[in-house]
C-alpha cells in the first residue's frame, strides 16, 4: 500500500519563493508508485488550500500555486479537508513533509500543529525549529554547548527605535567593521547586509527591520565557509563536508537562487583530522538544539585552522542543487534516496513517541 504522503509548502513567508522551488523539486523526484502525494499549498495571505492528490511529475512552479474554489481552509479549524481524521481511510494523510522555510513553518508553529494532531512528519520538533530559526536563542544554546562562535550582539525594534546611536555604537564598540546585520528570524540570506562603515550599518539595520522585529549583528570573520549535512535521529551521521566560495561579496540570496554567482567545492579540500572534528562539532550542534531528521551546519574555518560555527539551518536549501542534497549525494545518497531516508526518520521518531505515557 502506499504511503499517503503530505507535502506542505509556500507559506506566508517572505520565503515563499523559495519553499516553491524545493516542492517541484521534491514532488518530481519522489518514487510515485510507492508514495500517493498530496500537496498542501499555503498562499502569500496565509489560506491553506489542499489539492488533488499527484500521480506523477508537474512541469512548473505555477501548476503549485493551487486555486482555492470556494471557502479557504482555517489550519486553526483544523478542518478535515485539510488533514483528514484517521477514520477517512480513503483521504487521511501518513506523513506530513513540510517544505517551508522561515517563519510560519520553519520556526516551530507547523511542527506544533501537526504535534497535536499527531501527525509523523518530516524534520526537526518544535523546540529545535523554534530553537533554530531564532539565531540569538540559537547561538546562545551552542554558548551553552561550549562551541566557539563568532561574536555578535542583538536588538529589538522598539530599543532601536528609542536611541539607534546606542545601538550603532555597541556594534562599533564590541564588533567593528565589517559585520553583517541579519534579521534574526529569517533564512536564504534574505534581509542580510555586509557593512564597511556606519552609513552602511544603518542601512543594514533598516532593512533587516523590515523582514524582522529581532536583529542579530555578527562580527566578519576571515575564513572558509564550510557545510556539512547532518542526517538522523537519536544516532545522527555526517555527509562529506562542501565549501562555499562566493564570486560576490558574500552569499546572499541572489548569490543563492538567481544567478548563481558562487561556486561549491565538493567535498572540501581538508585533512582528514579536520573533517573529523567538524563532524564532531556539527553532531555537538545537532543535538545542542535537539534536532531530529536533518540540518545543515554551517562553519567557518579560520585561517589559524579554527572552526567556528556560524548557524544551523533546520529545514535547509532541499532542491537537487542546494548544498544539503548535493552534500548527500557526494555521500553516496542520491536526491531521491534522500526523501524516502527522511520520511523514513519521521516515521521512526513519530512512533518513539507514541511510548511516552501522558497519564498517571
Amino acid at each position: 500500500m502506499k504511503i499517503k504522503l503530505g507535502l506542505l509548502y509556500g507559506g506566508k513567508s517572505a520565503e515563499h519563493k523559495v519553499s516553491l522551488q524545493t516542492a517541484l523539486a521534491v514532488i518530481n523526484a519522489l518514487n510515485h508508485d510507492k508514495y500517493e502525494v498530496h500537496p498542501i499549498f499555503i498562499a502569500e495571505t496565509g489560506e491553506w488550500i489542499r489539492g488533488e492528490k499527484l500521480t506523477g511529475k508537474v512541469d512548473s512552479v505555477a501548476q503549485l500555486q493551487i486555486q482555492q474554489s470556494g471557502e479557504a481552509i482555517s489550519p486553526a479549524a483544523l478542518n478535515n479537508s485539510l488533514f483528514a481524521v484517521p477514520t477517512e481511510e480513503a483521504s487521511s494523510i501518513d506523513v506530513v513533509f513540510p517544505l517551508l522555510h522561515g517563519p510560519n513553518g520553519e520556526d516551530g508553529t507547523v511542527q506544533g500543529m501537526l504535534e497535536l494532531l499527531n501527525i509523523p512528519y518530516v524534520g526537526n520538533g518544535v523546540l529545535a525549529s523554534a530553537g533554530g530559526m531564532d539565531k540569538v536563542i540559537m547561538k546562545n544554546l551552542f554558548a551553552q554547548a561550549g562551541l566557539e562562535q563568532p561574536n555578535f550582539v542583538s536588538f529589538i525594534r522598539s530599543e532601536w527605535e528609542k536611541n539607534s546611536e546606542v545601538a550603532y555604537g555597541k556594534v562599533e564598540d564590541e564588533l567593528g567593521y565589517p559585520c553583517f546585520v541579519k534579521p534574526a528570524n529569517l533564512g536564504s540570506s534574505v534581509g542580510i547586509s555586509k557593512c564597511r562603515n556606519r552609513e552602511e550599518l544603518v542601512a543594514g539595520f533598516k532593512e533587516a527591520f523590515t523582514f524582522d522585529r529581532k536583529v542579530i549583528v555578527e562580527e566578519g570573520i576571515i575564513g572558509r565557509e564550510v557545510e556539512v549535512g547532518v542526517l538522523g535521529n537519536d544516532d545522527p551521521a555526517c555527509s562529506v563536508i562542501g565549501e562555499i566560495v562566493p564570486k560576490t561579496d558574500f552569499y546572499d540570496y541572489q548569490a543563492k537562487y538567481e544567478d548563481g554567482n558562487t561556486g561549491l567545492v565538493i567535498p572540501a579540500e581538508m585533512s582528514e583530522d579536520q573533517v573529523k572534528e567538524m563532524q564532531q562539532l556539527a553532531i555537538k550542534a545537532f543535538k545542542a538544539i535537539d534536532g531530529s531528521g536533518l540540518v545543515r551546519a554551517d562553519f567557518f574555518l579560520t585561517n589559524d585552522g579554527k572552526f567556528l560555527i556560524n548557524e544551523v539551518n533546520t529545514m535547509p536549501g532541499f532542491t537537487p542543487f542546494s548544498m544539503f542534497p548535493l552534500l548527500w549525494k557526494h555521500t553516496d545518497l542520491p536526491y531521491s534516496d534522500l526523501i524516502e531516508k527522511l520520511v523514513d526518520l519521521a516515521i521512526e521518531r513519530h512512533e518513539e513517541k507514541q511510548k511516552i505515557r501522558y497519564t498517571m
